[in-house]
């Protein structure tokens, strides 16, 4: 490294943001980022600590030490290439991936990683400002045609590689635009839409063809895709969201929380919603139950809606306020995170259950009771009414974000005949299995792949573009018989 003892000598600092009182006035991003002297600084800071966990916390491998000496020593185009060698779109990851990698930085030990995060997202804004970013056209076309089935980051990823490996790749989305939760789960705040449009315009330059508007198993035939493909790549999302099973759910004012984002996001874009569908926060006391990053996204959106209040609940208990490092690192601790959607304003309820929705009509309150977690006869955790704790809170918006189940089983899998696993998403491993008849990311259906949320159930942009790749990999084994992809 070109500086062994930046770390000692040079605090760690990050991005900043505008002020809750400007940034809930608008629906752009709100991240104010950090000059080219002060980021180089930061990128002094990475130690050559011998071991990169870094790398052990990244689902994409980013080489991250080697970037971070490439920005330190100015080299920013070079350290563009780095970049891009492991991640296809860190545009999408240095906006809304929550950094595993420095929760595995060695300087994490004394709380202070080196802000990884923040370096990644301006190597990739300064590649695209000054025009660095270009279209990868293969040097030679294999004549072999790939079928992609979801346009979210995992399908993405695996369209582009398998594109640039010179097969002609089809992307189907069922929406009336390309992007997936990128597009319609992710507020703007967060990550601004003209970043797809972005890659869909290099994607489109190297081959990738979009068909929005295109539901398979609906408005296209299963049929057509796998008897006009040489492979079949299902990239669609763990879309069933989990459901509030009370007295009282059917009432007015209860919606899932994709629903709303995606509403918001449609408006934001430019696109009507009808009045008498229309999820609005405005002047409503929310109630977002369930603590996760999509009932974070609820609240900032409720907060720049104008709700009168926002109150987040999480049946689980408060985390601590600190990890212990000797039991948790390098691994993704368990504690309190607090968003930049809370800081504007939010009330947040832990250990807490719903026991019926109230209302003459439409919902005007819960009954809730505290919880405790207690451990039961076989081991595991269970929960535990405290007795005499229930109460009433206020609400005539309910948003459910208690996280997604598995895929849909619509036509798509029931028609394709997939096997699924047993939390219900379509069974495939991701590595070789001595004896299996299949390789990664092979379905239990000859020329069928999965990938991404599909697969592994509902988790992050990184896991998504890692397996994209991969599976991208494994589809250009299947087809040539070798592949030079990288994992």
């Amino acid at each position: 490294m070109g500086k062994p003892t930046g770390f000692k000598e040079i605090s760690r600092r990050d991005r900043s943001y505008e002020p809750v009182s400007q940034r809930v006035k608008h629906w752009k991003e709100f991240v104010l980022p950090m000059p080219e002297g002060e980021l180089s600084r930061q990128g002094a800071r990475c130690m050559d600590c011998g071991i990169p966990f870094c790398h052990q916390g990244c689902p994409v491998n980013n080489i991250i030490p080697d970037w971070n000496d490439l920005v330190f020593r100015g080299h920013w185009r070079e350290a563009l290439e780095v970049l891009h060698s492991t991640n296809n779109f860190p545009e999408f990851t240095g906006r809304i991936c929550p950094a595993p990698c420095e929760a595995a930085c060695t300087l994490n030990i004394s709380d202070q990683p080196v802000t990884i995060k923040s370096i990644e997202c301006a190597i990739i804004d300064k590649g695209w400002e000054e025009g660095w970013v270009k279209p990868e056209i293969p040097a030679f076309r294999t004549g072999k045609r790939v079928a992609v089935v979801g346009s979210g980051p995992a399908g993405l990823a695996c369209a582009q590689q398998l594109a640039r490996a010179g097969h002609t790749v089809v992307v189907y989305e069922k929406r009336d635009r390309i992007g997936g939760l990128l597009r319609y789960g992710i507020p703007d705040f967060k990550m601004e839409k003209h970043w797809i449009d972005k890659r869909m315009a290099q994607m489109q330059a190297e081959g990738v063809e979009f068909r929005p508007n295109s539901h398979v198993g609906e408005t296209i035939p299963v049929r057509s895709l796998y008897d006009g493909y040489d492979a079949l790549v299902l990239a669609g999302g763990a879309e069933q969201p989990r459901d509030l099973e009370v007295t009282g759910r059917h009432l007015p004012g209860i919606h899932f929380a994709m629903d709303f984002l995606t509403q918001q996001n449609a408006r934001v874009a430019g696109r009507s919603v009808a009045e008498d569908t229309a999820i609005l926060a405005t002047g409503r006391k929310v109630v977002v139950i369930g603590g996760g990053d999509t009932g974070s996204d609820c609240v900032g959106t409720s907060i720049r809606q104008q709700a009168a209040s926002v109150t987040q609940l999480e049946i689980m208990p408060r985390p601590p306020e600190k990890e212990d490092k000797a039991l948790t690192w390098p691994l993704w601790p368990l504690k309190l995170r607090t968003s930049s959607s809370h800081e504007e304003g939010c009330g947040r309820d832990w250990a807490v259950a719903t026991k019926r929705v109230l209302g003459d009509g439409k919902v005007e309150g819960l009954e809730l009771v505290r919880v405790d977690w207690v451990r039961g006869e076989t081991g595991g955790m269970q929960l535990k009414e405290v007795e005499g704790s229930a109460f009433v809170l206020e609400a005539d918006l309910v948003l459910l974000a208690m996280g997604f189940v598995h895929p849909v089983h619509d036509r798509l899998i029931s028609e394709l005949g997939v096997a699924l696993d047993g939390r219900g998403n379509i069974a495939a491993e991701t590595e070789e299995v001595p004896g299996a008849a299949v390789g990664p990311y092979h379905t239990s259906v000859e020329k069928v792949f999965t990938c991404g949320d599909m697969r592994r159930g509902q988790s992050l942009v990184v896991w998504a573009i890692r397996e994209g790749r991969q599976c991208a990999r494994a589809v250009d084994q299947m087809l040539m018989g070798y592949s030079e992809l990288p994992r």
